[in-house]
């Protein structure tokens, strides 16, 4: 059915929730907010981080590069391994390449984070194509970092029907409806009850597994 599948990373093949709670708290300290829960900070895995620093309440503009940096500098010599693959991550990946599909990741993470923690994992070569912002500092959205993916693939209009983009976040599923490809939500990673659907994703699993099963059709 899909012969090119493009995934999200962090709650989609990833688990990253330690790493990047613990710096986003470390932002907000910068920025003289304190938040002592970690889950209530879950709502940033998943969408342009710049943006959601935005949205914090009480954050404001001449404060945002000081949470903006404190989280790089902590992201990238701790929270980048702060950071698990799902269990049936690699199981899938292998399965996936093993059935000649063409894989790519589509992250909001900066690209050279993205390509460091595929690496970290040993999955990198599974991968024709990382895509991911080009810049710590502005917000790109996914539709964006999605699009540039197809591109390096060589996906052309004809063939976005057999592309499909998988991911845990609303955000994943109205880029690839922006891109014109499908989409596949899955509920174990960060999604709210009901944002899947309510984005209108064009299949949703419960399961790696069930994905797997899915995919390999």
């Amino acid at each position: 059915m899909y012969q090119t599948i493009l995934f999200d990373l962090d709650g989609t093949l990833t688990d990253p929730k330690e790493g990047i709670t613990k710096c986003v708290q470390c932002g907000l300290r910068a920025a003289e907010i304190v938040v002592d829960d970690l889950d209530q900070l879950t709502w940033f895995i998943g969408p342009p981080l710049l943006s959601s620093f935005r949205k914090y309440p009480g954050m404001d503009e001449t404060r945002l590069p000081l949470a903006m940096q404190a989280f790089a500098e902590r992201f990238q010599t701790k929270g980048l391994y702060e950071n698990s693959l799902y269990p049936d991550t690699v199981t899938l990946l292998r399965a996936l390449h093993a059935a000649g599909k063409r894989l790519a990741l589509a992250t909001a993470k900066p690209e050279r984070y993205g390509v460091r923690i595929l690496e970290h994992f040993g999955i990198r070569q599974y991968f024709d194509v990382v895509s991911g912002c080009t810049t710590d500092d502005k917000a790109v959205e996914k539709d964006v970092i999605l699009q540039e993916a197809l591109r390096r693939l060589g996906i052309s209009e004809s063939e976005k029907a057999t592309a499909v983009m998988v991911g845990d976040r609303d955000n994943d599923i109205l880029a690839a409806k922006v891109c014109g490809i499908p989409s596949i939500g899955v509920r174990f990673g960060y999604a709210q009850p009901g944002e899947l659907e309510r984005a209108g994703a064009d299949h949703i699993f419960d399961t790696m597994e069930a994905l797997q099963a899915f995919l390999l059709q």
